[in-house]
């Protein structure tokens, strides 16, 4: 029977498994609906470990908003250690749900968000150990409705889904709210109907709503040299140009309203509250930043009531207030102030993700850890020297880091972490090397304000990696022999240091990871047949080290691109020109392909660019294709209530009630911190 649990043939295999509990489901707020009561059944994955996946805003928001309509079944699934992928190959026990243990096979969609693409070959592990056909030209089943269940694929990394085109069936670019319910309407029409013109049709009504992408409905020539010669698409009804979804109103969307609450430890364990979307800062390296625009706030009130309601629901003890940018909402300071007030005498923590520079003060951070304890700073400098990130935009002196880093030691804290990335277009040893010196100057700045030598700065690096719809998708990316001899040139100029040396923490990891995602990041269709092999060959869990294999993508790459005449350099360490069509031109992010060369010439020649929030217009191009524009407060509201919910005195009984259904969060200890997570 479709549908039916596998848990009495998985369970006598759990005990032979690492960390059993991750597969057994059962979490808080969890949902399990009748299988024969839903039209429409929609599976989710992110194609990752439970416990990196399980937090995962973008798939809970989904879950929960599929699942609040009566006649939809929305259940998850993550990728299995290869443990318990052997006994289930021996055992064959396909690839099931955690909610319900159902054959993710039976399901009519098959959602799969991306949040890098390392995550590419748990994808093909996923559709083997669930009967799906790795390809979707061999899924096709004219006038036989769903054999297998459609894939979709969403998230950042899906804005270039060219390598993963042959395995997908469908992409969602942007926001995937609206998207997903629209969806599953015109499948819940089209299975009424009796599912004429089987996956096919169904596939081309989705796409002529221009609702999703579908790549088999564009063919892809190329020329004698290896470029894209054309993209174009073989149905006049569907989009020339596929273009991204925006969720225009933010406050009409206040989800998760019930987040997952695990039962097994994962990376983040708090209450996640998303405070804005998009960002205008303008960083030339940040595809986040770039394919989000515009900013859209949330009002103070609704993340008020998100995180009342939010820990109601889950009893967790911090909340993460999230953004690309958090400290750039227009009402962080009074969000900060009303959220310690109304939790002040609880064991309920805040926190904000890493700070810009120039968004830090004093005060906001002590709002954040009022009457607990001051553990960490983060800060995101991201280039060693002031030319590099006049080049990617990142307007911050060194003046600026010292004098912040110094406010926040003498006023408490401790330990600052700084986050630099190595391989930035135009850079040189002297500028990865001034990392050094700023370690240097933020150490002796933190000794002189806080008067102690008990301080501590911990240098973060990681490669850098062009991405698509940004200035940067021209750039060449620095080879990770050139990454790795400028990693251990700084490392050792900071251990020489007598002086600080001790006092600064240093971590980096080698470049060779970067340099397949980077092939991911902007390969083409011809990417698809590597990531096949390498799958093929063993690999799994690519965003993991003791996974990865750089060898068995060498080879792969060696082996099935040689012959077309392009090689892992030609789509990572490779300049591009202007006049190239780049793999994913025909899909529409927003932003105007002209301004983004003229963008990458500005990071040439070391020109900064003003935030669109606060000054005129640049022409970026969002706003007008999109239909859309920055939209920010300040509201001039307040949080209420205004009595804390720890009080249980008299005058906070007779205070004025809180939104409905709101409740105190029980505790005996006031601990509020600001650090990063």
């Amino acid at each position: 029977m479709s549908g039916q649990s596998l848990f009495p043939l998985l369970e006598p295999l759990l005990p032979r498994v690492r960390k059993p509990v991750q597969y057994v489901g059962g979490e808080g707020n969890a949902v399990v609906k009748p299988w024969g009561d839903a039209a429409v059944h929609w599976c989710l994955m992110y194609p990752d470990a439970y416990e990196v996946g399980l937090p995962n805003q973008g798939v809970q928001i989904l879950y929960e908003i599929l699942n609040e309509q009566p006649d939809v079944l929305a259940e998850r699934t993550y990728s299995v250690w290869p443990d318990l992928e052997a006994l289930m190959r021996e055992h064959r026990i396909p690839q099931f749900t955690v909610d319900g243990h159902r054959p993710v096979g039976d399901f009519d969609l098959f959602g799969v968000s991306f949040s890098t693409e390392l995550g590419y070959t748990n994808l093909l592990s996923a559709l083997d150990l669930a009967g799906i056909p790795l390809r979707t030209a061999d899924r096709a089943a004219p006038g036989d409705g769903l054999t297998w269940p459609v894939v979709i694929a969403g998230g950042h990394a899906a804005f270039n889904p060219e390598p993963i085109a042959d395995f997908v069936d469908a992409v969602v670019l942007g926001d995937g709210e609206q998207a997903v319910l629209l969806i599953t309407d015109i499948t819940r029409a089209w299975k009424a109907a009796g599912a004429p013109g089987g996956r096919t049709e169904l596939l081309h009504r989705l796409a002529r709503r221009k609702l999703v992408y579908v790549p088999e409905f564009y063919d892809v020539s190329y020329r004698p040299d290896g470029r894209i010669a054309a993209v174009t698409r073989n149905r006049d009804d569907v989009p020339e140009r596929p273009a991204k979804h925006t969720l225009t109103d933010l406050d009409s969307w206040p989800y998760p309203k019930t987040p997952l609450v695990p039962l097994a430890e994962t990376v983040h364990e708090r209450l996640s509250v998303e405070i804005f979307r998009g960002c205008t800062r303008g960083c030339r390296f940040c595809q986040a930043g770039m394919i989000t625009r515009p900013v859209r706030e949330r009002s103070i009130t609704t993340v008020g009531e998100m995180v009342d309601a939010g820990l109601a629901a889950s009893g967790f003890s911090e909340v993460g207030l999230l953004s690309l940018s958090s400290a750039d909402h227009s009402e962080i300071g009074e969000i900060a102030k009303g959220l310690a007030d109304r939790y002040e005498g609880t064991n309920t923590a805040l926190s904000l993700p890493s700070t810009r520079v120039d968004a830090f003060n004093v005060t906001l951070a002590n709002e954040f850890s009022r009457n607990g304890r001051r553990s960490g700073l983060t800060f995101a400098p991201e280039g060693g020297s002031e030319r590099l990130r006049r080049v990617i935009n990142k307007t911050v002196s060194a003046e600026d880091l010292v004098r912040t880093v110094s406010t926040a030691y003498a006023n408490g804290w401790r330990q600052v972490k700084l986050y630099f990335m190595c391989g930035l277009p135009t850079e040189t040893d002297q500028d990865v090397l001034e990392i050094a010196d700023l370690a240097r100057e933020v150490i002796r700045a933190g000794r002189r304000a806080s008067g102690h030598r008990d301080i501590r700065c911990t240098v973060s690096i990681g490669g850098f990696v062009p991405k698509s719809h940004t200035p940067f998708q021209w750039a060449g990316q620095a080879s990770h022999e050139v990454t790795d001899q400028r990693l251990k040139l700084l490392r050792d100029t900071v251990r020489a240091d007598r002086e600080v040396g001790r006092a600064v923490g240093f971590r980096y990891h080698d470049g060779r990871p970067g340099i397949i995602e980077g092939l991911l990041a902007r390969g083409d269709r011809r990417v698809g047949r590597v990531i096949e092999r390498v799958w093929r060959d063993g690999g799994r869990f690519d965003g993991w080290s003791e996974y990865f294999s750089f060898a068995r993508w060498e080879a792969a790459c060696e082996a099935e691109l040689t012959g077309l005449g392009v090689s892992l350099d030609w789509f990572t360490t490779r300049e591009r020109d202007e006049r190239e069509i780049l793999p994913w031109d025909h899909l529409d992010a927003g932003l105007d392909r002209d301004w983004l060369w003229a963008d990458w010439q500005d990071a040439l020649r070391a020109t900064e660019l003003d935030d669109c929030r606060w000054t005129p217009c640049y022409d970026c191009g969002v706003c007008p294709t999109m239909g859309t524009e920055n939209q920010i407060g300040p509201t001039g509201r307040t949080l209420i209530p205004v009595i804390p919910v720890g009080r249980t005195d008299a005058s906070a009984a007779s205070a004025e009630p809180g939104p409905a259904g709101s409740s105190p969060v029980p505790s005996d200890l006031a601990r509020v911190s600001a650090s990063s997570t």
